[in-house]
């Protein structure tokens, strides 16, 4: 057992504190990561505020992690001291249903093991990024190529392979016409993909007060959504919209945007129910989708992309200290475009 210094929430809705926490000794098929940076996700305030359901207490949060192996275990064939890594959403799965083997650990019918508030198979509680250092099985590991900063990589484990799996699985390519809902952490990212996979992309925000950022990001067009005129200039435009908000949408209004047979494929995830007239789908063959990060071979295949691509996150450095407060302006969409936390200030 290690003994390393983290940032946790000791209750829910409670401000982040610095504590300590301990990390499992090194097994036959662990990586010992240093890590340097952490991305903060919209989906740790949601967990670490119960707004996802009952979580588990002390959390620390964070599974976008970029940092440098320490140390392998003896069975370890995959990475060895030195090497540039990541860790994104789980570091566990059953490794043998469908699901694994097809490279969907992130649907393992035994259930994944998140990175943070899940419970491992050793049945202790998982402890996330927000921490000096972490012991994962060398299978959730994946490489951070040298053409990505580490700090820029960090978000790409959560926010990269988010918007990456379903632009790449609903065709995303040149010809195609993709929107994204909103500009933010998830949205920026599915923005610069999306172009980088050739497709013509549109930004679907509320309002145009980022309408620069999005055409230096890559879009071709930038709409606000609260002129009603948007959705009748925009009705039947797209093969696919992308909806990285976690806020409830008119969905038949969004659904009135695409092409016959397009998808709307949502990666945000609300905290409330919405509600759906089925017409909306009926009338022109239209898919409503969601998608889940991705599994971990996809997750390797998105950094190389990026590398190859020179796509990084658009991020704000923090020091631990300024957690608490950085939480509070993701809520307000005060960030441009991800806080990634400097672990050495922990």
């Amino acid at each position: 057992m290690t003994t390393v210094a983290a940032y946790a929430v000791p209750a829910a809705k409670a401000p982040l504190e610095r504590t300590t926490i301990e990390r499992r000794a090194v097994r036959e098929h662990d990586v010992l990561i240093d890590i340097k940076f952490a991305g903060i996700c919209h989906s740790d305030i949601h967990q670490a505020r119960e707004g996802w359901g009952e979580a588990i207490f002390p959390m620390v949060p964070g599974h976008e992690i970029a940092g440098i192996v320490s140390e392998v275990g003896p069975g370890v064939t995959k990475y060895k001291a030195g090497d540039r890594v990541g860790v994104g959403c789980l570091v566990d799965s059953c490794q043998e249903c469908d699901n694994c083997k097809a490279g969907l650990e992130q649907h393992c019918t035994g259930g994944n093991v998140g990175t943070y508030n899940a419970i491992g198979k050793d049945g202790e509680p998982t402890y996330g990024g927000y921490s000096e250092k972490v012991v994962v099985d060398e299978n959730f590991v994946v490489r951070i190529p040298e053409g990505l900063a580490l700090d820029e990589a960090a978000p790409l484990l959560c926010a990269g392979i988010t918007t990456y799996s379903p632009l790449k699985r609903w065709g995303a390519a040149p010809g195609k016409k993709v929107a994204v809902i909103g500009l933010g952490g998830l949205g920026h990212m599915g923005v610069k993909i999306a172009h980088a996979l050739g497709a013509e992309v549109t930004v679907l925000s509320q309002s145009l007060r980022k309408k620069d950022d999005g055409l230096k990001l890559g879009a071709d067009h930038y709409y606000a959504t609260s002129d009603e005129s948007t959705f009748k200039e925009l009705a039947g435009s797209f093969d696919l919209i992308l909806s990285t908000v976690s806020a409830p949408l008119d969905f038949g209004a969004y659904l009135g945007l695409l092409k016959t047979g397009g998808a709307l494929v949502n990666v945000g995830a609300p905290e409330e129910p919405v509600a759906l007239s089925l017409f909306s789908l009926i009338a022109g063959n239209k898919t409503l989708a969601g998608s889940m990060i991705g599994g971990i071979a996809e997750t390797q295949e998105m950094l190389d992309f990026c590398a190859g691509h020179g796509i990084g996150a658009e991020i704000e450095l923090i020091t631990a200290s300024e957690i608490n407060d950085a939480y509070e302006r993701v809520i307000n969409s005060d960030v441009r475009y991800r806080f990634v936390i400097d672990t050495a200030t922990i």
